[in-house]
């Protein structure tokens, strides 16, 4: 059987139980067609960088399967009937990702350094002087009379 990975686009107006519902028929369509669905992962509502059907914005899940080619095929056209779903695509892989999508790492690290640990006020950096008592300078978008 051929691995693949799989992602759909949800319209923002349908709920998460109603997405999750949506990944339970695939997988239910999948599996009496003799595939598997490795992983699934919900990556929540996102904004879209262009509108599609008058939609901002969108759910967006992604599965990783592993099936023959007719049950994805068979997959992708339930999909297509189905008025909720905006957009799917479906990519070919030699093997499927362990752990977290690229997706869900992101949202982890985003407060996370380099080396994988909290952050917090910013350290003192040893390669600059110390700034001392300067007189402040008004900044540019400051009312004009305001300090």
């Amino acid at each position: 059987m051929a691995l693949y990975e799989h992602v759909y686009l949800a319209r923002q107006d349908v709920t998460a139980q109603q997405v999750e519902a949506l990944t339970e028929q695939l997988k239910g369509v999948l599996a009496s067609r003799g595939g598997k669905v490795a992983k699934t992962e919900y990556w929540g509502v996102k904004s879209l960088a262009y509108r599609i059907k008058k939609n901002r914005k969108a759910h967006f899940s992604l599965l990783n399967i592993d099936a023959p080619a007719d049950a994805v095929v068979e997959m992708e056209r339930q999909l297509r009937l189905n008025e909720d779903v905006l957009r799917f695509l479906t990519l070919r892989v030699d093997e499927l990702e362990e752990g977290p999508s690229a997706m869900l790492r992101k949202r982890e690290d985003s407060d996370r350094d380099e080396r994988g640990e909290r952050r917090g006020p910013r350290p003192d950096r040893g390669d600059r002087p110390d700034r001392g008592d300067r007189p402040r300078r008004p900044r540019d978008d400051a009312q004009p009379g305001a300090l």
